[in-house]
């Protein structure tokens, strides 16, 4: 069921359904790949999961704004700031709390979201788990999907990274029109130290160092781009949805909120 298409008294006929918000970003995805890549991928496996599982899912408009101000020196990026970003989230998910529904999954497609998501959950269980009692979730696609978005073949390169063979090749895929391979290309990347991966080039090892994107790449991109094809998108594609629909299928059963402390 589609959120966007039902009056009120219809939505709140379904607060027993896994709410899905779909959220994303608008930026700059290389010379290669439309603004609008982030958002097009997690609105199409949205979809997806909606038509496979219509009796549980209450799908919501896709949010097109993320966090993404590390990507504006090379425009064609809108951006919340993280701090922001958070409050959105925060109130956005507080409405649906409020209007009853106890199940709620943000399904994401863009990194530079996780951690003001997370931040934002935490702000929303303090609130709300003793008197609502939801059970909240962030959920990133290519994170879910698990070792297909990390190496496994036919792909080439490491890990799903920034506009690179991954995302090229979903979009390659789905959206074809949106993707000019003449342009595609690695980029200028900094050198290999063996413990910070840039996005691509190293496995991750507990270190963390954040730049703004164009002290990492020379255009925008990161990865492998030139290496995408639409049968690799199609690939990575349907094992993305069949790794949603399993997870909504399960997180559907999850029981709500229990105050263990109070519990004799």
């Amino acid at each position: 069921m589609t959120f966007s298409e039902l009056s009120y008294p219809q939505i709140n006929s379904h607060k027993d359904k896994v709410l899905v918000l779909p959220i994303a970003a608008m930026e700059q995805h290389g010379p290669h790949l439309s603004v609008s890549t982030d958002t097009d991928i997690v609105t199409r496996l949205a979809v997806e999961a909606e038509k496979a599982l219509p009796n549980l899912v209450l799908l919501c408009p896709t949010l097109p704004y993320g966090s993404s101000h590390h990507h504006l020196s090379f425009g064609g990026t809108m951006s919340l700031d993280p701090e922001l970003y958070t409050q959105v989230i925060s109130c956005l998910v507080e409405s649906l709390i409020l209007s009853g529904h106890q199940r709620i999954v943000l399904l994401n497609g863009h990194g530079g979201n996780i951690t003001p998501v997370k931040q934002a959950l935490a702000v929303l269980s303090r609130r709300f788990d003793a008197s609502h009692k939801p059970t909240l979730a962030l959920a990133t696609y290519w994170e879910l999907a698990g070792s297909v978005f990390a190496g496994e073949p036919p792909m080439e390169s490491p890990a799903l990274s920034h506009a690179c063979e991954y995302e090229t090749s979903l979009m390659l895929h789905l959206f074809p029109e949106k993707v000019w391979m003449d342009r595609a290309e690695r980029a200028r990347r900094p050198e290999r130290n063996g413990y910070i991966g840039w996005e691509d080039d190293e496995p991750y090892r507990g270190v963390t160092v954040f730049k703004q994107t164009e002290f990492i790449s020379g255009n925008g991109s990161s990865g492998e781009p030139q290496r995408g094809t639409p049968e690799k998108g199609k690939h990575l594609f349907g094992h993305a949805v069949a790794a949603l629909v399993q997870f909504l299928e399960s997180f559907r059963t999850w029981p709500l909120s229990e105050n263990l402390a109070t519990k004799s």
